[in-house]
């Protein structure tokens, strides 16, 4: 293809693959937030950077990247049920901007914060042990720690979708996203509901930073680009949906893979010129429901 070997094509797949579940983790989560609360979460890169520098500040204080990881999603996750409760709770039944306005507020203010506590200097998440280089499969080099992120995310996306359909919290949240005034008749404290759906798509968001981590180091702005393009993947999935979220994050992961093998100055437009041509043929997104808004 265009002469390029084959074994660089694959890489370029598997690189594709380990930035799209990136992607997935970060749309995966804006999707449930979305879904529940109806607020649309500007703040979303925020806790993803959060989440790459509490793996620094815990991979640093432990010494260990796995203890890092799951640090890093439980300190952000904390931050994440204390920001509904207490900045978005109070907003909810007024005016629909006041919500989107405060997450843009805060995606302004703590990465300024993030500055004046650790500089602009980012700050570098070692590789697990085990994970660094790369080996030879059938003539590709193979980047063992891209293909990890792979993996796991596909095992994180299986739990995810499990606890969402077996068990009763998982089941309550996809009613509440239905019904939330049905779900509290019941019985259900839909408050709490709320808080845990925060929690739980702001831990998926600080998953990703944690795992990103390593290979992008820890900076107070990396969010920024980042809300942008989980956003896309979002809307080419189809707001609220879940699954829309992954199929979007893996094509997207696919195009800056490959725009950036043959023109990298275009890979960012060609994310934008992916969700047009998407939107174009199906207006709602891939699996978004007719209606939604």
């Amino acid at each position: 293809m265009f002469g390029i070997p084959v074994e660089v094509l694959i890489m370029q797949v598997i690189f594709g693959l380990a930035l799209g579940a990136i992607y997935v983790l970060l749309a995966s989560g804006l999707s449930i937030i979305f879904g529940l609360l109806d607020v649309i979460n500007f703040a979303h890169g925020t806790f993803y950077m959060l989440g790459a520098y509490a793996a620094f500040m815990a991979t640093s204080l432990s010494g260990s990247f796995w203890v890092g990881v799951a640090a890093s999603v439980v300190i952000v996750m904390l931050i994440g049920a204390m920001t509904e409760y207490f900045l978005l709770k109070p907003l909810y039944g007024e005016w629909p901007f006041y919500p989107l306005l405060l997450t843009f507020g805060f995606a302004v203010a703590v990465p300024d914060l993030m500055k004046a506590l650790f500089g602009l200097i980012g700050k570098v998440v070692e590789y697990p042990e085990g994970l660094v280089g790369a080996f030879i499969w059938g003539g590709v080099l193979v980047p063992k720690y891209r293909l990890f992120i792979i993996i796991f995310t596909a095992v994180v996306m299986i739990a995810l979708f499990l606890f969402l359909k077996r068990s009763d919290l998982g089941m309550i949240i996809r009613a509440a996203t239905r019904d939330s005034l049905m779900v509290n008749v019941l019985g259900v404290n839909t408050s709490r509901i709320w808080t845990t759906g925060f929690a739980l798509g702001v831990g998926l968001a600080a998953l990703g930073g944690a795992l990103h981590a390593p290979m992008v180091s820890a900076i107070p702005d990396m969010g920024v680009e980042m809300t942008v393009e989980s956003f896309v993947v979002v809307v080419i999935g189809g707001l609220g949906s879940v699954g829309g979220a992954i199929l979007g994050g893996l094509i997207i992961g696919q195009v800056v893979s490959f725009v950036s093998l043959f023109a990298g100055e275009y890979s960012q437009v060609a994310i934008f010129f992916a969700m047009a041509v998407i939107l174009m043929v199906r207006p709602r997104g891939l699996f978004g429901e007719a209606g939604r808004l």
